[in-house]
Formats: structure tokens, C-alpha cells, sequence
């Protein structure tokens, strides 16, 4: 590390930038009422939480309201945010709830979620090789997998939850999340087997 980066590194220390911190310290920060931290915070997660909500099946316009609705809600409860738990976890846990009770008001809770429109693959022999086609498939038989199934696949695998921080999530033990997540993976890898 050169003199010129240390110092870069201090004097943004001392002007409160806190785009280094890891997220222990950042729910401590928050805890005590650090907006600058929140800020980050805030910037780090915003897409993640959008994605997953869309994902769920929540349109992008609900999605992004409830997105903003639960960064308000870790705002408004950060004196209950526990540094040693996943601050992340209880971001996903917030907004999962928010999106459930969008679909209880809107009785669209047991409708599956709708897939994006894909354009159709190239018709032809070589049609199994194409990506597009194989990542058709995939979407089709992960909105096929039963819906904690699919929640937990989606957060472990696509937002990268640790089965820990999704078992916070959804409201269930790690132990599960794990018998869930292998069951997933053998349905999707059966759904997916004429491509081997």
C-alpha cells in the first residue's frame, strides 16, 4: 500500500465514509442512529431486496415501494438490531414479510409467480444447446418448486444468503433450509436431466 492510498484511506475515515465496513459494524453503526451507515447500507442491499421481491412474483412498482418500506421498518427498529445476528437477514426477513402481506391483500398468495417473457429459442435440432432455451427451462422448473422450496432456493443460491441468514428469512431452522435447498437442487437437476 502506497503513502498516497493510506492516506486516501485516512482521510476518508476521518470524513465518516464508512464504504469499508463490513456489515457487523455497519448494523452497529445503524444501532446507534448512524445515518451515513444506513445510507450504505441502503445502497449495498437496495438491488438485492428489489430483485428478490421481484422474484417472488411482487411487479416491479410494488416491489420497489416495499423495497423502501422495509429499509424505513430496520430504520425505524434499529434499536432492536442485534450486531452479532445478519443485519442482512433481518433487511430480506422485513421485506419477505412485506411481500407476503402484499399478496394476502391482493389474494394473490397462492397464485405461482409469473415468469418474465422470454423469446422463444431458435427452432431446430440444436435448440437443446441453445442457452436461451436452457435457461427457459430452468425458470420453468424453479417456479415449479414448491413455494419454501423456491424461497429458499432464491435466497441461497441466487441472493446468496447463507442458510443460516435465510433460516432468519423465512422463519425456519438452518436444518431445514438445508433439507429444503437439497431437495431443490435434486428436483431442478431431474427437471434438467435430457441436457447432460
Amino acid at each position: 500500500m502506497t503513502d498516497a492510498t493510506l492516506g486516501l484511506l485516512l482521510l476518508l475515515a476521518r470524513q465518516g465514509t464508512v464504504g469499508v465496513l463490513d456489515d457487523a459494524e455497519l448494523a452497529r453503526r445503524i444501532r446507534a442512529g448512524d445515518q451515513q451507515a444506513f445510507r450504505l447500507f441502503f445502497e449495498r442491499y437496495y438491488a438485492f431486496l428489489l430483485h428478490y421481491l421481484e422474484r417472488m412474483g411482487v411487479p416491479s412498482a410494488v416491489a420497489e415501494d416495499l423495497v423502501q418500506q422495509a429499509f424505513l421498518a430496520v430504520w425505524e427498529r434499529r434499536a432492536q438490531i442485534d450486531p452479532n445476528r445478519s443485519l442482512r437477514a433481518f433487511l430480506f426477513r422485513i421485506g419477505h414479510n412485506r411481500a407476503l402481506n402484499h399478496f394476502r391483500d391482493t389474494r394473490r398468495l397462492s397464485q405461482q409467480a409469473e415468469l418474465p417473457e422470454l423469446s422463444d429459442p431458435a427452432p431446430g435440432a440444436d435448440r437443446q444447446t441453445d442457452a436461451g432455451f436452457l435457461q427457459a427451462r430452468l425458470q420453468e422448473a424453479i417456479a415449479r418448486l414448491p413455494e419454501r422450496r423456491r424461497a429458499v432456493f432464491e435466497l441461497c443460491f441466487l441472493q446468496e444468503l447463507t442458510y443460516r441468514e435465510a433460516a432468519e428469512v423465512l422463519g425456519i431452522s438452518p436444518k431445514t433450509v438445508e433439507n429444503q435447498m437439497a431437495q431443490a437442487l435434486r428436483q431442478l437437476r431431474a427437471a434438467l436431466s435430457d441436457f447432460r
